[in-house]
């Protein structure tokens, strides 16, 4: 699958026409942006991903130094390191950008949108694929992290400050460390005119709901102690006080 989406992406249109694109996407994705000149002259993200297109060709041509130097200059200028070896679908948007990390190896699909401080890192010294592919339309949340030669699918939402370390099918959100699955989205982009769905925050409390479940089962089982006559916790026998007094405390040890 890796190596099909590469071959893909690499038949893209001419570098002005990935450019243009990318300047116009961030207009469906940040309601800041106003005009422009304002995104060519003040979107770090923006910066980032001209100079990394253009380092991805001096790469690919063999210019192997002069791509790695462009690539360092673009992290100096906007504290986003993107290797000039990944391989970078169209209308990708980086929103903030600051601390943004993506390795050689990662494949990122179309419509793809990253926060600020997301990884897509290697696990491994060995060469060859070690870094992850994330395929079109996917968003990932502020800080999360992305690790090994893993495939996110389609529209798959990573919520912030997770940890993902295994495949994760399409359609899929995804929060915690290490990440799991809590979510189906196949209709999240229902209402969504530009088809992508950046409400990756909306997302379930497993754990909340769990507990909430278990209030609910305690509350079923005191209801039938009540019934039967029985104290339930919280509830002395003796003086009906809130907390057990020491003389039913006695009784229970004995």
């Amino acid at each position: 699958m890796d190596s099909l989406l590469v071959m893909e992406l690499e038949d893209q249109p001419g570098l002005f026409s990935l450019l243009r694109e990318d300047v116009e996407c961030v207009f469906h994705r940040d309601p800041a942006a106003r005009s422009r000149l304002e995104v060519l002259t003040t979107y770090p993200g923006v910066h980032a991903i001209v100079l990394q297109r253009i380092g991805h060709r001096l790469w690919n041509g063999g210019l192997r130094y002069p791509a790695r130097l462009l690539s360092w200059f673009a992290r100096f200028l906007t504290n986003i390191d993107i290797h000039p070896g990944a391989v970078i679908g169209r209308r990708f948007f980086i929103d903030h950008g600051a601390g943004v990390v993506i390795g050689e190896t990662a494949v990122i699909g179309a419509d793809v949108t990253l926060y600020h401080g997301v990884t897509l890192g290697g696990t491994t010294w060995n060469k060859g694929k070690r870094h992850p592919t994330l395929c079109d339309g996917v968003v990932v949340g502020a800080g999360a992290k992305i690790l090994g030669a893993i495939t996110l699918g389609t529209q798959v939402r990573v919520g912030a400050n997770s940890v993902v370390v295994a495949d994760v099918p399409a359609h899929r959100t995804v929060i915690g460390i290490p990440g799991r699955i809590v979510l189906r989205t196949e209709d999240a982009n229902a209402d969504n005119i530009y088809g992508i769905n950046l409400d990756h925050h909306l997302i379930p409390d497993p754990v909340g709901r769990a507990i909430a479940c278990l209030m609910e089962r305690i509350e079923v089982l005191e209801q039938q102690l009540q019934k039967r006559g029985e104290p339930v916790a919280g509830q002395c026998s003796n003086c009906a006080a809130d907390d057990l007094c020491g003389t039913e405390v006695a009784h229970r040890k004995g």
